[in-house]
């Protein structure tokens, strides 16, 4: 899911409240008024997403994860989500759905068989982005961690506990050519 509808929104509820105010923008340039608009628009984001961090959540317990040993490498959430989290730990994907009900998918790291990312040209503004992951999962073969901040960072991190996790279990990559 894109955040371009969300910052869609944003836009327009400020140029409402511009209109509403009364005051007069037109000895500024349309160019400079559509710049200010976008850089409101861009700072109300990040504000929303810093105070929806700031609400408590639930700690992610390991040992409820299976494998003491296990450990987390990454926990995060998409960008203005309040209803969903991961977890990246050295054996699987954690991905948790739900305010009130909540449901769980597990990814674990040794079925996946390709990773990549992806950035808008809004989320390359906002410094986010999407990994798409896509394994031998029965249950859901592809998944996608989305509107993740700084996905490059994510992604290498997940990359990393990937090869660590198939030479751990003595899997090796093949190509067929």
């Amino acid at each position: 899911m894109s955040i371009e509808p969300t910052r869609a929104k944003v836009i327009a509820s400020i140029w409402q409240a511009i209109a509403q105010s009364g005051v007069d923008f037109s000895a500024i340039p349309r160019e400079q008024v559509e710049k200010l608009v976008n850089e409101i628009a861009n700072s109300t984001m990040f504000t929303m997403n810093d105070v929806m961090s700031e609400m408590p959540k639930p700690k992610a317990n390991l040992e409820a994860l299976g494998e003491s040993n296990e450990k987390m490498l990454w926990e995060g959430r998409p960008f203005l989500s309040l209803i969903e989290s991961y977890i990246i730990t050295t054996e699987r994907i954690r991905i948790t759905q739900g305010l009130v009900g909540r449901d769980y998918e597990n990814f674990e790291l040794i079925r996946i068989q390709d990773l990549d990312y992806s950035q808008g040209i809004t989320e390359r503004i906002l410094g986010i982005g999407d990994i798409h992951i896509k394994g031998a999962d029965p249950s859901n073969p592809e998944i996608t961690l989305r509107n993740i901040p700084k996905p490059a960072e994510v992604y290498e991190i997940i990359r990393r506990a990937w090869l660590a996790a198939r030479k751990a279990h003595g899997l090796v990559f093949r190509e067929e050519m």
